[in-house]
């Protein structure tokens, strides 16, 4: 009897872990560019940060329509300095570099999508980068 009350009590823990593990671990990290299209708080009772980007990449996806040019993603509580610099970019319309991490599992009280959002780098305009081209090679 003892064995198997601690038998259970190794898989109870070990199950316990392995849910941990899932819910707080990172699948993978990256970074995707293109164009904000929206940032929008959604939810009856859960309210969620979900945003949309549009990747820009001219007919590089294969795919019919428009959908499949996106990427949908969420954004933690929490990090009000990162939802205000994604609104921004989304008025402004530029280009940016949306640093993300994947989660292995989406639950609905996170957020719509496995992806979150962990930070926004402006790209600089097409001005800037002519100059830059101007600029180099530096003798």
């Amino acid at each position: 009897m003892k064995i198997a009350k601690r038998i259970f009590a190794i898989l109870i823990i070990l199950a316990i872990g392995i849910l941990i593990f899932i819910y707080y671990g990172n699948y993978s990290k990256g970074t995707r560019a293109g164009v904000i299209m929206k940032i929008s708080e959604k939810g009856a009772v859960f309210k969620t940060l979900e945003g949309q980007m549009n990747l820009e990449t001219f007919g590089a996806v294969k795919g019919d329509n428009y959908v499949s040019e996106t990427f949908n993603f969420s954004v933690e509580k929490g990090n009000p300095e990162l939802v205000e610099e994604l609104k921004a970019v989304a008025l402004s319309g530029e280009r940016v570099n949306l640093k993300y991490k994947e989660k292995f599992i989406k639950v609905f009280w996170r957020g719509d999508t496995k992806y979150f959002a962990t930070g926004v780098e402006r790209l600089p305009s097409n001005q800037n980068r002519e100059e830059k081209k101007r600029t180099y090679p530096r003798n």
